[in-house]
């Protein structure tokens, strides 16, 4: 038992044993109070007493008494149960039936100036999602992971924003820049691609998982990988590639590269501007199959009063019926 029990158990018995005094004490005076009366009136009662119908009686009604007592203690007692809480151990073990989708932005400079408003249509997408879990990973001419795939939204909207108010910088080297320096040319979207789709966990558990990829494909320096192998090695992943393409309709060349690389996939390329982008991407992801994922077994307390308060109620009632019972007894008598 807890303290609480323990102590809502000690004010029941308390009052109590309060009960008991004053019955005593009323009695007591009761008693007193008929030494005085004349001797012939005792000498009746005597006679009285002696009878085996008032000795029955007396013996019902000191029944019935103390069963009155005994329930009001046990009413007293269950109620201070039921006032501590009782709890009960239950096991738990949770479920997370959603998709994984990890956004992949491309931070180099000439991204700069529609970063901000791609980070915009990432916060948009995020309202459109229950459960899904999300991740970030930026890339230039090497790729950083922001934070992994998480269903902690208020995480991600803190860290989409952090990240969008990193590009009002005024040092030489932004933030989010930090890490994505690190070899030779600038957006890489090859292998920027790649590593976005390494960022997915739970290899063995089929999962629904997407990449949307936000580039303007503007290739600077030699890649290890094209964006065609990247979106291969995607496929063979089983991870679909949505593109948001800011300079589609400007330059037919690369808006084909990102359509055929998502396309790979079983993705599509939208333009970044088109008003019905954000509902189209999450229509298609939400089209994708939820996979279950289990999660590790967790033993929790929970509150278990059902039983105590159906006790609890059958003694407060057999102590009104007993109750109920003398009043009548007593009615009939007088």
């Amino acid at each position: 038992m807890t303290l609480n029990i323990w102590w809502m158990l000690l004010v029941a018995v308390g009052v109590l044993v309060l009960a008991v005094v004053i019955g005593v004490l009323l009695g007591v005076r009761s008693g007193r109070g008929g030494e005085a009366r004349p001797a012939a009136l005792v000498s009746r009662a005597e006679r009285l007493r002696s009878l085996p119908s008032f000795r029955a009686a007396v013996r019902r009604r000191m029944a019935l008494l103390s069963g009155i007592v005994a329930l009001g203690a046990i009413a007293m007692l269950l109620g201070g149960v039921v006032a501590a809480r009782p709890m009960a151990p239950k096991t738990v073990q949770p479920v997370n039936a959603s998709r994984d989708i990890m956004l992949c932005l491309d931070v180099s400079g000439s991204m700069s100036d529609v970063d901000v408003e791609v980070l915009g249509v990432f916060e948009k997408l995020l309202e459109g999602f229950e459960g899904e879990r999300i991740g970030l990973t930026i890339f230039n001419s090497s790729p950083v992971q922001v934070f992994p795939l998480t269903d902690d939204y208020a995480f991600v909207k803190e860290q989409l924003r952090s990240v969008r108010s990193s590009f009002d910088f005024e040092d030489e080297t932004p933030e989010h820049w930090v890490g994505t320096l690190n070899g030779p040319g600038a957006s890489l979207i090859g292998d920027g691609l790649a590593a976005c789709t390494m960022r997915f966990d739970h290899h063995d558990d089929e999962r629904s998982r997407s990449v949307i990829l936000a580039t303007d494909n503007e290739l600077a320096g030699a890649s290890i990988l094209t964006i065609q192998e990247a979106a291969q090695y995607a496929q063979s992943r089983q991870v679909r590639v949505f593109a948001l393409n800011p300079v589609e309709g400007k330059d037919a060349q690369v808006s084909a590269q990102l359509s055929d690389a998502a396309a790979l996939t079983g993705g599509q390329s939208y333009a970044l501007r088109e008003t019905t982008t954000v509902g189209d991407i999450i229509a298609e992801i939400q089209k994708q199959e939820a996979r279950t994922l289990k999660g590790q077994a967790q033993v929790i307390l929970v509150d278990s009063p059902t039983l105590w308060i159906a006790l609890m109620l059958m003694a407060v009632l057999g102590f009104v019926v007993l109750l109920t019972v003398i009043r009548d007894t007593g009615r009939g008598r007088s």
